[in-house]
């Protein structure tokens, strides 16, 4: 049976400590950081990355222009020192950037981390796993939209195989992974007969499987509001199918609806960013590659911080930019989504695979 509870829940806002309460002008605390250790891909998914004209005229980073390992411990340090306990690393594709296992126990070093996770698109898994889960990585989430075999690789750029990312998610659970999710983008082009053969596939073993609504992030994916499959369409499906009930969350600001299987065989999760949006409960920061501190996954700019780590500025000077961007915070644009998109349709975004999902 599936653990219901494999995050670890962490301290509320109103029982944390004073000194670690830090929050933005509409009261959400800051509690979550995703980091970003490499912008490239070896997939060209439809939603994220897709192959077409403005991704090819896009430069990727180089290596030098990449936040370094300790520069990446030395900010998450100070993170937490305003009140994130959890840390997820992204991408891109996290697994190209050499040697993250070592990045990964440094982080686990810091005391107040507890809970540890990265998400990938799991080609590269059983290369990485064991040395991961070694050095102390909690959590695992693998991109799968799919278990179509063609229909895989065409949603990824006809990159990568289906078989490898499967045998990377079963070594984890073979080595001890405690929690592995399952994020699948719910787009038109996927058929109800391909959700359905994933709940069928996950349903009773460790992974959890969340469904998310396809989003207007970054600029080159060519979003439609008639792509998106509502959740509820979906949680209707899958409930005629194996019978489901709604369970409460895990901890505040948990971004999935969390539903179990009336029969006891695990669990299922929905993300609902254009249906239901869950700006107000918002807790996390984003931070690039190359250092650049953003508040929002919609986000059109951030804020900086590689010079000050170069030049190696004191950490409280760094702690009062942090805290300046976070408490100025009013971004909501999922709640706004209508009036941005009519308004400030010509308006850029961040790309999705420079700050993460």
């Amino acid at each position: 049976m599936t653990n219901l509870n494999c995050e670890s829940p962490l301290i509320a806002p109103k029982e944390q400590p004073r000194n670690l309460r830090i929050y933005d002008s509409f009261d959400r605390p800051l509690r979550d950081l995703r980091i970003s250790v490499i912008d490239q891909c070896n997939f060209r998914c439809v939603y994220c990355m897709p192959q077409n004209q403005r991704i090819e005229h896009y430069t990727f980073l180089k290596q030098d222009q990449w936040l370094t390992f300790p520069q990446i411990e030395r900010l998450a340090r100070l993170f937490v020192k305003l009140g994130v306990g959890k840390i997820r690393i992204t991408g891109g594709e996290p697994l190209l950037r050499p040697n993250l296992s070592n990045l990964v126990g440094k982080l686990k070093g810091i005391p107040e981390v507890k809970d540890l996770a990265l998400t990938t698109n799991g080609s590269m898994l059983i290369q990485h796993a064991q040395a991961l889960k070694d050095a102390g990585l909690d959590r695992i989430t693998v991109s799968l939209d799919t278990l179509d075999p063609a229909l895989f690789r065409q949603i990824n750029g006809f990159r990568g195989t289906l078989e490898k990312v499967l045998d990377g998610i079963q070594l984890c659970q073979k080595i001890g992974f405690g929690c592995i999710k399952i994020n699948v983008v719910l787009q038109k082009n996927i058929g109800h007969r391909h959700i359905l053969d994933l709940v069928r596939y996950f349903k009773g073993r460790k992974p959890i499987l969340r469904f998310i609504e396809y989003m207007d992030a970054g600029n080159c994916n060519h979003w439609s509001p008639d792509a998106v499959v509502p959740a509820s369409e979906i949680v209707k499906l899958i409930h005629e199918h194996f019978p489901l009930r709604a369970v409460r969350s895990n901890y505040y600001g948990e971004v999935a609806s969390r539903y179990e299987f009336l029969d006891g065989e695990g669990e299922i999760g929905f993300i609902t960013p254009i249906t239901q949006p869950f700006c107000r409960t918002c807790t996390r920061a984003r931070v690039s590659a190359d250092g650049k501190m953003y508040p929002c996954l919609f986000a059109n700019h951030g804020t900086d911080l590689r010079p000050f780590l170069r030049q190696d500025i004191p950490d409280d000077v760094l702690l009062n930019i942090i805290q300046s961007d976070w408490r100025n915070r009013k971004d909501r644009y999922s709640e706004l989504r209508a009036k941005s998109l009519s308004s400030q349709k010509s308006l850029p975004k961040i790309e999705m695979f420079q700050i993460g999902g």
